[in-house]
């Protein structure tokens, strides 16, 4: 067989474990299978495997043993998702925004004037507001009172 061109499945890195090959893997703990070739198997790092199976295991009070169980390590696995990515910096720069609405309204400021003219007199610091990117953003999202038909230009 061709080096270049074989059958077996290639891991994708990045990719997370499905609630199926969380299935496989008990299944494949209880037959007694090693943790290599279950990864063998799956096509994964055995550090995969065996984190996996640290996240997965539960005590079981009538056995007094601890066991993997797939959907255990799903639940696991979803709520450390809910941690992840950046988080919006809306609620904390609230002052900034609130700003915003009212020089874009009153004065009939751009949402980017507002933006750079907080730097430049200092009202604000660049830790307390967001880029312009971002207020058209919160625009399209909306997240604040200013509205794609209020923007003359959009």
């Amino acid at each position: 067989m061709d080096s270049l061109h074989f059958t077996m499945n290639q891991h994708v890195k990045g990719k997370h474990l499905s609630f199926e090959e969380r299935v496989v893997i008990q299944t494949r703990l209880k037959d007694g299978c090693s943790i290599r070739a279950i990864a063998r198997e799956l096509s994964c790092s055995p550090s995969t495997i065996s984190y996996e199976v640290k996240r997965g295991t539960v005590s079981l009070y009538h056995d007094k043993q601890q066991r993997y169980k797939a959907d255990h390590g799903q639940n696991v696995y979803q709520i450390n998702r809910r941690h992840c990515g950046r988080k919006s910096d809306f609620l904390k720069k609230a002052d900034f925004i609130s700003y915003v609405i009212k020089h874009f309204f009153e004065d009939g400021w751009s949402l980017d004037v507002c933006a750079n003219r907080s730097l430049a007199i200092g009202e604000f610091s660049h830790h307390q507001t967001v880029c312009t990117r971002t207020l058209y953003n919160y625009v399209e999202q909306g997240l604040i009172a200013i509205k794609n038909y209020d923007l003359p230009e959009k």
